[in-house]
Formats: structure tokens, C-alpha cells, sequence
């Protein structure tokens, strides 16, 4: 299994195109574009479209790893869930990225803002929220709140997006995600739902001229993998895993 697979319970790569127009939504189209891609990954066999709209084909979930790929009104989506190794994800997206522009009329030029993706959830039952702060910390001027007689955290999401260049159109986003609400601090009963952090790279614009989308998906993976390995294993990723193991 990929490295990353052992630091969470699981583990997921996604790439997301953003268009400034929308994109196609003749039947012909998506379907066209959706067997050329089950050409590819045969075992991509569940196709259906959402309430919002949106067009899906998928993998069977029931597996511990599945891929799927979505059409939106101005976006593009494709994820990889456990993948045996990034590698694999890597190879699905670009081959999205490869038909695009040609299947469904996209050009660099339409590129809205493209993210490349890794997510990792953690399963727990009891108070996320409480976990996280005390998994990361909270900030010297927000430790006299958690320190107030009776007090119990019920939101606590991390999250900080830094820019990468001088433009600010390269720019990397983390997020934490929790699933606590206040009922279920008030009643002391916590389903086992998961925490999840989401680490992106994304790059804002119109592509510069030559710069294709795989070129630019190679720099946003890239990126990501040192900021990752740099910060967000040991500083996040790591102490998430740690204080779960102890409750």
C-alpha cells in the first residue's frame, strides 16, 4: 500500500478542474466522455446522476478502494479512494485532464482555479472537536477559554491557506473537518463518525501559454508531497493518530 495509507483510516488523492464557462451537459457528451473513460478502468462500472445535477461514474464502494469521477455544472472531479498507490491516481487524472479538452470543449484558458487533493479521515466516537484541541493545541490567547470552569469545546476546525508565489495565484490550503454538533456534546452520546484534514494545492487562472494541465497538476502534486511531508504528517496528521490511539 501507498506510504500514506498507514497515517489514517482512510486515505483519498482527488483532482478538481474549476471552469470559468459551463461545461457540456448533452447527453451524448457525458456519456461519450464517461466510456472513453471506462475504456480505461472497466471496473468503473456505476454511472448516475445526483439530485443537484451532477453526473458520476463509479467503482463499487463496497471494496476498500474505488475510484470515481464527476461531471459539474463548472467542474470537473476525480478521486481515488485508498488507491494502492498515488501513482494510480496520478495516472486516472491525467487521463481526465488528457480528454478534456477535446471531449469537453475546455481549454487552459477556461481554467477557473485546478487543486490537487489528498485527504485523510480518521475514525472516533466521542467529542472531535475536544480531540482536535487537544491533539493540536489551541493558541496562547485562545487557552483561557478552553480553561473556563464547565467549559467543552464544540467547534474547533483548524484551517489556514498560505500562497506559494508573489502573484497569490499558487496557493496551499489546510482544513480539518469535524462531525460533533452541540446535540451531541449535550447528550454525552457520540456517534463513531470520522475526522477528516484536507491538504490542497491549488493553482488560480487561465493556464500561461504551453503549460498544459497535466504540467501544471505534476507542480500542484509536487508542492504537496513536500509541504506534507514537511509539516502536516508530524504536526497533524501524527498527533491526530496519536491522541485517538489513547482514548
Amino acid at each position: 500500500m501507498d506510504e500514506f495509507s498507514s497515517l489514517a483510516d482512510d486515505f483519498y488523492v482527488n483532482m478538481n478542474l474549476n471552469t470559468e464557462m459551463p461545461l457540456p451537459q448533452q447527453r451524448e457528451t457525458i456519456l461519450s466522455f464517461f466510456e472513453r473513460i471506462q475504456k480505461t478502468y472497466p471496473t468503473m462500472r456505476n454511472f448516475y446522476t445526483r439530485d443537484t445535477g451532477d453526473f458520476v461514474l463509479e467503482e463499487d464502494k463496497e471494496h476498500n478502494t474505488y475510484r470515481w469521477i464527476s461531471i459539474e455544472p463548472r467542474r470537473v472531479c476525480s478521486g481515488y479512494v485508498n488507491p494502492p498507490n498515488r501513482e494510480l491516481a496520478m495516472d486516472q487524472h491525467k487521463l481526465v485532464l488528457e480528454l478534456i479538452p477535446y471531449m469537453l470543449s475546455v481549454s487552459p484558458m477556461d481554467c477557473e482555479a485546478l487543486d490537487f487533493m489528498l485527504g485523510f479521515d480518521f475514525n472516533y466516537k466521542g467529542n472531535h472537536d475536544a480531540l482536535v484541541a487537544e491533539a493540536l493545541g489551541t493558541s496562547s490567547a485562545l487557552d483561557g477559554m478552553v480553561d473556563f470552569p464547565d467549559a467543552r469545546v464544540i467547534n474547533y476546525e483548524p484551517a489556514i491557506t498560505i500562497s506559494l508565489d508573489d502573484s497569490c495565484r499558487l496557493q496551499a490550503r489546510l482544513m480539518i473537518e469535524t462531525r460533533t454538533s452541540a446535540y451531541h456534546v449535550r447528550r454525552d452520546d457520540f456517534p463513531e463518525e470520522q475526522i477528516s484534514v484536507y491538504f490542497t494545492t491549488r493553482k488560480y487562472g487561465s493556464l500561461e501559454p504551453g503549460t498544459t494541465f497535466d504540467d501544471t497538476l505534476d507542480v500542484l502534486r509536487e508542492r504537496n508531497d513536500h509541504l506534507l511531508k514537511k509539516f502536516v504528517i508530524d504536526e497533524v496528521l501524527n498527533p491526530l493518530k496519536s491522541t485517538i490511539s489513547t482514548k
